[in-house]
């Protein structure tokens, strides 16, 4: 007995220190937390409860049966974030660059599945060289295996990402069938092909930062959703996001009571909107105002900046915020806005998280470059997303909605529950400017009448009353109310229940 309990502590030393000492100092002196530190910083204290620590894999090749570490390369197991149960695997680069195996992929496999049977979320802190090249397709089976349960979970439970480190080749695949990804800036970076394959094929000078960094992929190609400034940042903002979200599917999101009254009117809001038409403001002031203790959980704010996505509170209540923003072009909605505001709509709908919709939407934006990447089946994911959804949906049209752009975003046609309107709302197929050229053609050659057309046109149209006269719109109402009228429309969608027809699924415009 003594002697298997002194082989005991021996295997577990051995797995705490991973890779050895040098490496461990290797990785501190790279800026990065080591696998088991991360994990310490991101659950709550002393929650931890590791699984398969003396997991060894079983490769014999290329003198691979001398070179065996305990736990394989991974640190996995479950514990608590904020007193609520969550499933977790840390990649260990100091062991053998954090390669995924045979062995490594199964202990992911194994958390995931048990997350799936409890209904508790996976968060995967990622930090791997790719596939085990020792191991060949065994190691590439793995990932297939993986990647089946991130389909697998995806809608059931959330799945969030860090990537903390290199993330290369079919390693970058998992995390992308995740729902959210967070990087951590100057030391993740993720891409398909790495530089030097890059410059072999295509001849393309690029280096892995520029190429798979965190500010590209935050700006340019929208994978990840946040980039921070170190490991520990990125943890702590890691468990703020997740007290936002519900643990699967069949449950409400969490409350959190605050002190901030949901009667609250803000004053301010009744200038917000500026006199002209034609001048921006800062969309982003009103979701301060409106929500809960001003407190927003931006997501993709580099990204597609036109359209802003993120979680807040209303009474305590989890809501997702998507709102056009009149800074960036107008506020029209371009490809990348349409997907990054369709693919947020989508968890919300499939976590039970009401959505509010802040509309100033001009249209959909024009020009070449957006006909031929198909803004016409990306503006369509958007529609798709909000005609789907069947949480509570309330929408409060700021100033514009027009033309096709005015259906896409939540109106009262895709089923959008609370419609409201502020009394300066304009909502219509086009500007009147543009209207009037296109019906008064004839009197294109002449200024004074069409100026005169432009004021009729204005009168009539441009404000909200058309719209609620035919019921399109629930109320016109005053800013400084909006929080205080979306509070008491939550409540009573409380409990709405709508079910969408039987199918295996839809057919998304992908």
């Amino acid at each position: 007995m003594h002697d298997i309990i002194e082989q005991l502590e021996k295997k577990r030393v051995a797995a705490r220190l991973g890779g050895g000492q040098k490496r461990i100092d290797a990785q501190h002196s790279k800026g990065k937390l080591t696998a088991r530190e991360r994990i310490e910083v991101l659950l709550d204290e002393g929650t931890f409860e590791e699984w398969d620590m003396f997991v060894e894999h079983r490769c014999t090749d290329f003198g691979m049966e001398g070179d065996k570490i305990p736990g394989d390369g991974v640190v996995t197991g479950y514990g608590m974030i904020n007193g609520r149960l969550v499933f977790v695997f840390s990649q260990d680069f100091t062991v053998l660059g954090g390669s995924l195996s045979e062995t490594h992929a199964e202990k992911i496999c194994k958390v995931m599945d048990q997350a799936m049977k409890v209904g508790a979320p996976v968060i995967g802190l990622n930090d791997s060289g790719g596939a085990r090249i020792q191991e060949g397709v065994a190691a590439l089976g793995g990932y297939a295996e993986v990647f089946q349960r991130n389909v697998m979970a995806s809608g059931v439970v959330p799945q969030i990402s860090l990537i903390m480190g290199p993330s290369a080749g079919g390693a970058v695949y998992s995390p992308a069938l995740t729902d959210f990804i967070f990087m951590v800036k100057d030391t993740s970076y993720m891409f398909v092909t790495g530089p030097d394959v890059v410059k072999t094929v295509t001849h393309e000078e690029v280096t892995s930062e520029e190429l798979g960094g965190a500010l590209t992929h935050t700006t340019k190609s929208g994978v990840a959703d946040m980039a921070f400034e170190n490991d520990v940042e990125a943890l702590l903002m890691l468990r703020r996001l997740f007290n936002y979200l519900p643990l699967n599917n069949k449950e409400k999101a969490p409350v959190r009571q605050s002190g901030d009254p949901i009667d609250r009117v803000d004053m301010s809001l009744d200038t917000l909107v500026p006199d002209n038409p034609n001048k921006p403001y800062d969309m982003k002031e009103l979701i301060v105002k409106t929500v809960d203790d001003g407190d927003f959980f931006e997501l993709q704010p580099d990204y597609a900046k036109n359209i802003i996505i993120g979680f807040a509170r209303m009474d305590g209540q989890t809501v997702g915020i998507v709102a056009n923003q009149p800074l960036v072009l107008a506020g029209c909605l371009d490809i990348k806005s349409s997907i990054k505001a369709a693919r947020f709509v989508r968890f919300c709908d499939a976590f039970n998280i009401p959505v509010i919709t802040f509309v100033d939407v001009p249209g959909f934006m024009p020009g070449t470059s957006q006909e031929y990447g198909g803004i016409i089946k990306h503006g369509a994911k958007l529609l798709y997303a909000y005609a789907e959804c069947t949480v509570p949906k309330i929408t409060v049209i700021t100033r514009k909605a027009y033309g096709g752009a005015y259906d896409v975003m939540a109106s009262k046609h895709l089923r959008g529950d609370v419609n409201f309107a502020w009394p300066n709302a304009e909502i219509a197929v086009m500007g009147a400017k543009g209207a009037v050229e296109i019906i008064f053609r004839e009197d294109k050659n002449d200024p004074e009448k069409l100026a005169a057309r432009e004021a009729e046109y204005k009168a009539r149209f441009a404000n909200p009353f058309v719209a609620a006269n035919r019921g399109y719109i629930d109320d016109v109402i005053m800013p400084h109310n909006t929080r205080k009228r979306i509070g008491r429309s939550l409540v009573m969608l409380k409990d709405k229940q709508i079910e969408n027809p039987w199918r295996k699924h839809g057919n998304i415009p992908l």
